[in-house]
């Protein structure tokens, strides 16, 4: 078992990891100043600029890149974070204090837990058909498909909901938060393109 103390370095030590992912740029010339002011003002149009900023600054390919390719960008990370989710969800690396649970919740636990490593899976999928919306510059079911993957958590949260005697791991929510502010600055460069 897990104590809490191990629970809050586990989560610790996933967004240090994701800070510092983040936080590997690539040293930026004078010369790419009008492609800075492009992710600039892209970024602006979202609900999360400095998350914007960073997950782009860190792909070298967005210093060459259209709105519609940093859109394209940030949906690949967001199916990288999606599937890095899906995975933890169902390698068991998701350990949880069973000592307040009857034997019956842990095994309604386990079977959330597997719904929502499920539930990724399919926020993954919405990303890769987004992906194909980008591709062929359908942007509305574009949007459509990254609001989609945007809810999935949500159906996760609200199986936890349903059953108030289990805790929502605070690990996963950290994960969830994460995930759907990926898809808010998705959202918002779609709607820079202005379909």
């Amino acid at each position: 078992m897990k104590t809490n103390h191990q629970e809050m370095s586990s989560n610790f030590h996933f967004l240090l990891i994701f800070v510092f992912l983040i936080s590997l740029q690539p040293t930026i010339s004078t010369s790419s100043s009008s492609s800075i002011d492009l992710i600039q003002k892209t970024c602006k149009n979202t609900k999360y600029y400095d998350l914007c900023m960073s997950s782009l600054k860190s792909d070298s390919t967005s210093l060459k890149a259209d709105t519609k390719g940093l859109a394209t960008i940030m949906v690949k990370i967001g199916m990288v974070n999606a599937t890095a989710t899906n995975k933890y969800l169902s390698s068991s690396k998701l350990v949880f204090n069973t000592s307040n649970y009857t034997n019956d919740d842990v095994v309604l636990m386990k079977k959330l837990l597997n719904d929502c490593a499920d539930k990724y899976a399919l926020a993954t999928n919405a990303l890769q058909d987004s992906l194909q919306d980008l591709n062929n510059e359908v942007y509305d079911y574009a949007y459509m498909h990254v609001m989609a993957a945007a809810d999935y958590p949500n159906v996760c949260h609200n199986g936890f909901k349903r059953n108030p005697r289990l805790n929502y791991p605070p690990q996963l929510a950290i994960r969830e938060d994460g995930f759907k502010h990926i898809c808010d600055v998705v959202l918002g460069i779609l709607d820079a393109l202005g379909w």
